[in-house]
């Protein structure tokens, strides 16, 4: 084996070597083999890091924003230029089947492109004589230092997709905190990033422990946190940055739906939900873990989805013939492999077993094949709580409103679906239902990055979702200057007859 490279992180004066005493292994999870070492950077490295994120943004902020989208511009053509060493770095750190990885890249290149937008997203607003000889005029400014904390399951998309490129365009700097499972993807493309023009400091990579990220939330040069995780340290975060007067954007679990009606077209709708189902082998915050079918179509349903599902090819995630990596770690596998216990033992029936699945030649991957728990009740806990695998859970209903009603009942609402032909029942489904990104016959309901992205109740906690209008607005403050002009001959007649409509 050869020689496990220790990662760096970017501190000031750029790529360091870390002084830590404590390392984490980066796997390939489909070999099962360690392919580097990911710092816990120390508290005086984080705070180094940070310090030089507020002393760039001093620069920064006054860069016109035309010149700041044209590095962008240029770290578009450097993201197509290396499409595939990407591809193949993020394959290889996270188990993405090489199209899921390519997918995850490009899906950098579209916040980019409407961040490249920005001397026109940034415009504010104004009006003439809002009193006699008065003008008002709104400004939008960037805020300062913003940290980011990013989850293994995207590691292009979500720091260098939802998180960077909206967040520097519009003038701040950013210090993400990359998980320690998958940061080489957030590490190349920051390199591309500084190759297209980026001043040192602006944009900042490390990977650290739970103790000294929390300093990022206290932090007072830190003004605003990005997260993306779990709902329990999502609400840890928000309530524990916002205390501090910061702006929090946490985007969180899911347990999306999908609901069947019985006039769906079959081969459509179950070709549909394998994909939103098993691709990314489940784990994304927009998978559909949870089919709620009409008794009608329920058992045709759940056959040709066994069926489809059991003809994938699961295999290593660079292999391009693969159709379905493997899971992150062994600790991850391991858990689902729990859940799957679970579901039976509360009295699921398995339609699909994806818990012996070998990959010849990759026996110590992490893999677990497309599983589909048939007959799952809303009681049961495999139904309600994310697993964020493989593992699909079909609940039964005899109607629309039923079927409705036990979306909503979820603490969860990232996105929910319907596949029908009815268009009373998909009007009334994106009308009622709690879900922020809702799909008719469209399994993955994800919103190109014009728009935000959009969870619901435990699913999200802030104010302004991430990407599109929601996205500048995170970024920015607003700045209202009114002001007039008059000669010292015009001052008592001003004086005399201004209105006091504007002032406090």
């Amino acid at each position: 084996m050869s020689e496990i490279v220790k990662l760096p992180f970017y501190g000031k004066g750029g790529w360091k070597q870390s002084a830590t005493e404590k390392w984490r292994d980066v796997m390939d999870p489909s070999t099962g083999q360690v392919i580097a070492q990911a710092p816990c950077c120390t508290a005086a490295e984080v705070d180094e890091t940070v310090a030089q994120a507020a002393e760039a943004y001093r620069t920064w902020s006054r860069t016109p924003v035309i010149r700041r989208t044209q590095v962008l511009f240029q770290f578009r053509e450097l993201l197509m230029e290396h499409m595939d060493e990407l591809t193949y770095i993020l394959a290889r750190e996270n188990g993405k089947v090489w199209e899921e990885a390519r997918g995850d890249l490009l899906k950098v290149k579209e916040p980019v492109e409407l961040a490249c937008g920005a001397p026109t997203l940034m415009m504010g607003e104004s009006l003439m004589d809002t009193s006699f000889g008065y003008d008002t005029v709104l400004y939008r400014e960037p805020l300062g230092v913003f940290a980011g904390i990013a989850p293994f399951n995207f590691p292009a998309m979500i720091p260098m997709g939802w998180m960077v490129p909206l967040c520097i365009a519009t003038g701040n700097t950013m210090v993400i905190k990359a998980s320690s499972t998958t940061p080489m993807t957030s590490m190349r493309l920051l390199e591309l990033l500084e190759e297209a023009g980026l001043p040192q400091g602006v944009v900042s990579v490390l990977t650290t422990g739970r103790d000294n990220a929390q300093a990022l939330l206290s932090d007072p040069r830190i003004k605003g946190v990005c997260f993306v995780g779990s709902t329990g340290a999502g609400l840890k975060i928000y309530s524990a940055a916002a205390a501090s007067g910061k702006r929090v954007q946490a985007l969180c679990e899911a347990k999306n739906h999908a609901l069947v009606m019985d006039d769906a077209v079959l081969e459509r709708t179950a070709k549909g939900i394998i994909n939103s189902a098993f691709g990314c082998a489940g784990e994304r915050c927009m998978a559909l873990p949870v089919v709620v079918a009409q008794e009608g179509i329920a058992d045709r349903l759940v056959e040709r989805l066994a069926e489809l599902a059991g003809q994938l090819k699961v295999g290593c995630a660079y292999d391009k013939s693969s159709q379905m990596g493997p899971v992150v770690t062994k600790k991850h596998m391991d858990s689902i492999l729990d859940w799957i216990d679970t579901g039976l033992k509360e009295g699921a029936r398995l339609a699909l077993d994806g818990r012996d699945v070998q990959v010849p030649g990759y026996e110590n991957g992490y893999y677990i094949g497309p599983t589909i728990l048939d007959h799952v009740t809303p009681e049961m806990s495999v139904g309600r709580q994310e697993i964020f695998g493989p593992v699909l859970c079909v609940k039964r209903v005899k109607t629309f409103e039923e079927g409705v009603a036990l979306i909503n009942a979820n603490p969860y609402a990232n996105g929910a679906v319907i596949y029908t032909q009815n268009g009373y029942y998909a009007r009334n489904f994106a009308r009622q239902i709690d879900g922020g990104m809702v799909g008719v016959n469209v399994g993955i309901p994800v919103p190109v990055g014009m728009f935000p992205f959009s969870g619901h109740k435990q699913s999200f906690f802030g104010d302004l979702h991430t990407l599109g209008k929601d996205g500048v607005r995170f970024f920015t403050e607003n700045k209202v200057v009114t002001s007039t002009w008059f000669t010292e001959e015009s001052n008592r007649e001003k004086v005399d007859t201004w209105d006091g409509s504007v002032g406090g």
